[in-house]
């Protein structure tokens, strides 16, 4: 594995788990009044962070802000939430996956192919 690559996962681990967050406060106000989601980003930082290398992705963390009350007129959705649970979970589940194959195939040359 390349040295770029698990810092990249860990940021987007990172990204993931405050979007998962935010999306769990989201559904838990689903029937608040006036309540406006929390919306979090981080994938386009972190994808021309790449391009710059490892001092860049180190710099990038999760932006957080509340949806503005213009963009959300029709109320918050709560199927567009649980959706968007739904994507967060299997991303990271995803990148825990590639990452623990990169280690897996690091242990073995460590081990000399056993």
């Amino acid at each position: 594995m390349d040295a770029i690559s698990p810092l990249l996962i860990a940021k987007a681990l990172d990204g993931l788990h405050a979007r998962y967050q935010a999306t769990a406060e989201n559904i838990a106000n689903a029937n608040t009044p006036g309540y406006r989601p929390i919306q979090v980003t981080f994938e386009a930082r972190l994808q021309a962070a790449a391009r710059q290398g490892d001092e860049a992705i180190a710099g990038v963390s999760p932006r957080t802000e509340r949806a503005s009350v213009s963009s959300i007129t029709g109320g918050m959705r709560l199927d567009l939430e649980v959706a968007t649970a739904s994507q967060t979970a299997t991303r990271y589940a995803a990148l825990l996956d590639i990452l623990g194959r990169e280690m897996a195939i690091s242990r073995a040359v460590v081990r000399g192919g056993n």
